[in-house]
């Protein structure tokens, strides 16, 4: 199975993995599994830990790349058509840039999303699989 982690989901398999089911756990752990951590994730928790409005549980933030391989997630960026294309994702009643750009390319890659946020569930009539955690 092919993951991406909601950026929650980031935070927590670095820094707090006590928050995080254990069948979860078991998933992201499975050698069989791949598990991905793209750039916007990263760019949100930048954004949002300079404003003070995440805990790393006292990760530094540019400490999270090296991290996140160490926990054998694969980064990825995001490419060109991902970023013109994204206005074709039709769901419109969850306006989180950082959470649809990552729906997007979730379902661009066919990668199944790792969230606890239950908003997500919307953006399945629209091809996004879903691990709720």
């Amino acid at each position: 199975m092919n993951y991406l982690l909601d950026t929650h989901s980031v935070i927590w398999s670095i820094a707090q993995t006590e928050l995080i089911p254990e069948r979860t756990i078991k998933e992201l752990r499975n050698p069989d599994n791949n598990v991905f951590v793209s750039a916007v994730n990263l760019w949100e928790i930048s954004i949002k830990a300079r404003l003070k409005k995440i805990d790393l549980g006292g990760i530094a933030v540019d400490d999270l790349i090296g991290l996140a391989a160490e926990t054998g997630f694969q980064l990825i960026g995001l490419s060109p058509e991902e970023a013109i294309t994204y206005g074709k994702l039709e769901e419109d009643s969850h306006f989180n840039p950082f959470d649809r750009m990552l729906i997007w390319q979730a379902i661009q890659r066919n990668l199944t999303m790792v969230s606890r946020d239950s908003e997500f569930e919307k953006f399945i009539p629209y091809g996004l699989k879903l691990l709720l955690k």
